[in-house]
């Protein structure tokens, strides 16, 4: 297969799925290597930005999907009748800030953080997408274990987690408590994710009314 047929290929696959795709089962489907997909998948989102399309190709760990575009969203959502999505409170932007930078982790140990219950926060983030079980501790009583999806990166804008934000160092302070370092760690990635949020949305969380709270 030459590499215009192959970069044609993967387009066609990526269309077809509408969902994020792991680059090894594109590469088996194919009967490439992986790299050789990975470089294909390179000069399709080069493609793509160069010409200026609506089109992006997304990189989100080790999978790829075919996306329109943020700054089209408020076109796209006139045309299909869309409604904006409700921004996420404090509580599940906190939730998954603890999630994002400590999982595979249990509700006992985000409630165990937080200091609050958690049940409520962590079901509605489960079902928006952002946050899935990933198998159980090996503990009494076997609790889920909870990670970020996909579906997150996407959202946040990033490509894999290596590019959240850095935490304050705990050494900047020595004085400072662990639940003091606690709350300035939550407060800067909570305002990295509202930020994101604020870009993509236009809303911010006082705008919310309802949903995401503490249950």
């Amino acid at each position: 297969m030459r590499n215009d047929e192959t970069r044609a290929a993967i387009e066609a696959i990526l269309f077809a799925s509408g969902e994020p795709l792991e680059i090894t089962r594109i590469a088996e489907a194919l009967e490439l290597e992986i790299e050789d997909v990975r470089d294909c998948m390179f000069e399709i989102g080069a493609q793509y930005d160069n010409m200026g399309s609506g089109i992006c190709l997304l990189k989100l760990g080790n999978k790829y999907q075919l996306c329109s575009r943020v700054e089209y969203a408020p076109q796209i959502r006139a045309v299909l009748d869309l409604k904006k999505n409700i921004p996420l409170s404090n509580a599940a932007l906190e939730v998954l800030a603890v999630v994002a930078y400590n999982q595979p982790v249990t509700k006992a140990y985000v409630e165990q953080v937080r200091g609050v219950d958690c049940s409520g926060v962590i079901g509605t983030l489960c079902q928006k997408g952002l946050l899935e079980e990933r198998g159980r501790l090996e503990l009494p009583g076997r609790p889920l274990l909870y990670g970020t999806t996909p579906n997150f990166l996407r959202c946040f804008c990033l490509t894999s987690l290596a590019d959240l934000p850095e935490l304050p160092e705990k050494t900047e302070d020595l004085e400072m408590r662990d639940d003091e370092i606690d709350s300035t760690q939550g407060e800067q990635i909570r305002n990295f994710f509202q930020a994101e949020i604020e870009e993509q949305t236009g809303a911010s969380s006082e705008d919310e009314e309802a949903g995401d709270g503490e249950e």
